[in-house]
């Protein structure tokens, strides 16, 4: 047992000090600096990816807003902190609720176990940052 505690207690340091060390904004403009410049290395991957992205992410059945719910569980689930920053954005773009939110929350903990319990934490670090004024733009 004093093992366990020891791992979780590293696991929470580790996951404090990644959430430190930049912002959830600062996630999205390196990814996005980032694939431009593999699209330039691999056009027609990014293009076929983008247009996956953009027709999966229209509402159909489903509105928008629970497409991106969705992708931030799938993201917390992965434990991908940039699927957490740009679909928590999203999300609240498309007009979901903090509540909303944090209710998918529970089931991607509930799918991913401790992990996901870990990364459910950056998407309230991520709410945070995004619910404020100057980041919602």
């Amino acid at each position: 047992m004093p093992e366990l505690i020891h791992q979780v207690e590293q696991v929470l340091t580790m996951a404090q000090s990644h959430s430190e060390s930049s912002s959830y904004a600062l996630k999205m403009r390196r990814v996005k600096r980032q694939t431009s410049q593999l699209a330039k290395a691999q056009p027609e991957v990014m293009k076929a990816f983008y247009a996956l992205s953009h027709s999966s992410s229209e509402p159909g059945a489903l509105e928008s807003k629970i497409k991106e719910i969705i992708a931030i569980a799938i993201g917390v689930a992965t434990h991908c902190d940039e699927c957490i920053a740009f679909h928590t954005q999203a999300a609240l773009k498309a007009g979901a609720s903090q509540e909303e939110i944090l209710d998918a929350l529970g089931v991607a903990i509930m799918m991913g176990g401790g992990p996901a319990l870990m990364y459910a934490t950056h998407v309230m670090e991520a709410l945070e940052e995004f619910n404020s004024p100057s980041e919602l733009g």
